[in-house]
């Protein structure tokens, strides 16, 4: 009798056999329908990292056969290329200082916004719409806006007794201008801040006001923990943004030169003095001037590593802080 009861319990072979059958026709569905995103994703971005790493190793000028020389072009990178170092510096001063500002001018802008009791659609679609400039374009017109001798920025600071300066003509102010576009052109950033901002619920800041939390309390206890994950995708956005800072730079360096040649005057690359020389400008300097290919994905792939790295430790931070706060 126990062993009739387990025979109808188990499933037969033949059930067994068919219910497998159909678990390989769901799993070719589903492989049939990520196919065309799973090839894409190979040829438009393994490939390339593969073929960079490859090339990384190699001499290689896009017209004779890549030679193989191990790792010359990272001892090089380290040891006899100033402009490197230069680049490099002015690289990690944008992700340092434009990641900050960026972060923090988003969210101050997001608050001010998520207050607003009227015409909040309009300044909202107004702090949004520079986003939609095309880089070169608005960096142009940042150029002529902060030009030192008849932008208006200058002159309005003339008008109550201040040195504007030389902003894009000047080493020292060039990336403090570069920063001031960024944050311009920041409009993005703020409206997935202010979603997150909205999205903190209410019952929170009653609860720390009647525990006699003032504004700054519940800010600080109530809504940089709400929106915390939103933070760092804008931190992370920031950096990879700094790290690969490339149009604004070579455009203004030229601009401000009252020149539209970019590619084809190396002396306007980084101008002035090569305070706009970022690493990417650098990357295309080597690669598609003077076609040093193996070279420039050496730098490349240094660039991928420094932007995981930055991604991994933030990453890493925040949930070891979350679990902090949950073991609390």
């Amino acid at each position: 009798m126990t062993s009739t009861l387990a025979e109808k319990a188990s499933p037969s072979a033949p059930e067994k056999v068919r219910a497998g059958a159909r678990r390989a026709k769901r799993r070719r569905t589903v492989l049939f329908f990520m196919a065309p995103a799973f090839i894409g994703f190979l040829i438009f971005f393994g490939y390339p990292l593969i073929a960079t790493l490859y090339y990384s190793f190699t001499r290689y000028d896009l017209i004779n056969p890549p030679q193989f020389i191990g790792f010359d072009n990272y001892v090089r990178m380290f040891t006899s290329e100033p402009l490197v170092g230069t680049a490099a510096y002015n690289t990690l001063w944008l992700v340092v200082v434009l990641t900050v500002c960026r972060v923090v001018f988003s969210l101050g802008v997001a608050s001010v916004i998520s207050r607003l009791k009227s015409g909040v659609g309009l300044v909202r679609t107004l702090c949004y719409l520079p986003t939609l400039a095309p880089p070169a374009a608005a960096t142009l017109a940042f150029v002529f806006v902060f030009n030192p001798e008849f932008g208006p920025v200058n002159r309005f600071l003339r008008l109550v007794g201040i040195d504007g300066g030389l902003w894009f003509n000047s080493p020292a102010m060039s990336k403090p201008a570069l920063t001031l576009l960024a944050l311009w052109g920041s409009g993005e950033l703020m409206i997935i801040i202010l979603a997150a901002l909205l999205d903190v619920p209410t019952e929170q800041y009653e609860a720390a006001e009647l525990d006699g939390a003032g504004p700054i309390r519940r800010f600080w206890h109530v809504t940089l923990p709400s929106i915390s994950p939103v933070l760092l995708f804008g931190v992370v956005n920031s950096i990879i943004y700094a790290l690969q800072f490339f149009t604004q730079a070579i455009v203004a360096a030229s601009a401000s030169a009252g020149t539209a040649d970019v590619a084809g005057n190396s002396k306007l690359i980084g101008a002035p003095q090569n305070s706009t020389l970022t690493y990417p400008i650098w990357l295309y300097v080597q690669g598609f001037r003077y076609f040093n290919m193996g070279y420039a994905a050496a730098m490349a792939v240094l660039l991928f590593i420094v932007s995981s790295a930055f991604t991994w430790i933030l990453v890493r931070q925040l949930r070891k802080s979350q679990h902090q706060e949950e073991g609390a």
